[in-house]
């Protein structure tokens, strides 16, 4: 796996990098993790209720894919949200039992339609997937890197939740995508009539509205302005 050595140069020493793949690839990601030293913590199993059927029939249906977190240095302390995982309310998830710590199989849907209303990438994740990542293995203020961005649904829900966003791709056509849908998220933030709830760990968080605009004033807009001179003058 060509990007576990230059990842593995990037992350504090308490860093941890999460994998995703299906059995064509993601043994070797393990193998090359464990190989640039790397200390495994777990395999996901991410079951998809709504995964397409074999056509062939000639194997069992391919219907989870499988995620390893692991973590940069053996004898560091990573961060664990584990009361969050734990006491959080996951509804999407018909697996996850209320106050029930949280297990290595995730029952997780593919991409809502919603989620791909400006285009499609191939392996796109579900926001729902990357939110539990993210507010399981990183606190507010972290820095979330995501060297194969794509559409950007790690960013997205990094800063939905607080964190800083660093999104590499060598496609113009999926960073592009990844403006139009940063676009609408910020278009929605500030609309006259903006308000929303956010579920986080069973309760809810309202954004002070003055607060939100100033965010999105310093983070988002600068972001989207880089972001499109980088898409339009390469």
């Amino acid at each position: 796996m060509p990007g576990s050595r230059p990842a593995k140069g990037v992350l504090k020493p308490s860093g941890t990098i999460w994998i995703s793949g299906t059995y064509h690839s993601i043994y070797q990601c393990g193998f090359a993790l464990q190989k640039h030293g790397f200390h495994i913590l777990n395999d996901i199993a991410w079951f998809k209720p709504n995964a397409p059927p074999n056509l062939s029939c000639r194997f069992f249906t391919a219907s989870h894919e499988t995620l390893i977190w692991a973590r940069k240095d053996k004898n560091a302390r990573h961060t664990f949200n584990y009361q969050a995982m734990k006491n959080g309310d996951f509804p999407e998830d018909k697996l996850k039992n209320a106050n029930v710590q949280m297990r290595s199989v995730w029952s997780l849907s593919a991409p809502k339609t919603a989620e791909k209303k400006f285009g499609k990438h191939p392996t796109q994740k579900p926001e729902d997937l990357l939110r539990r990542i993210i507010l399981a293995s990183t606190n507010e203020g972290d820095i979330v890197l995501d060297p194969f961005t794509g559409s950007s649904t790690t960013g997205l829900m990094a800063y939905r939740w607080g964190r800083s966003f660093i999104g590499v791709d060598t496609e113009e056509p999926y960073l592009a995508l990844s403006v139009k849908r940063f676009e609408e998220m910020v278009e929605k933030m500030v609309k006259p009539t903006f308000r929303t709830s956010l579920p986080i760990f069973g309760n809810y968080c309202r954004p002070h509205k003055t607060a939100l605009n100033k965010l999105i004033k310093n983070k988002f807009f600068r972001w989207l302005s880089r972001l499109r001179l980088a898409i339009y003058t390469t």
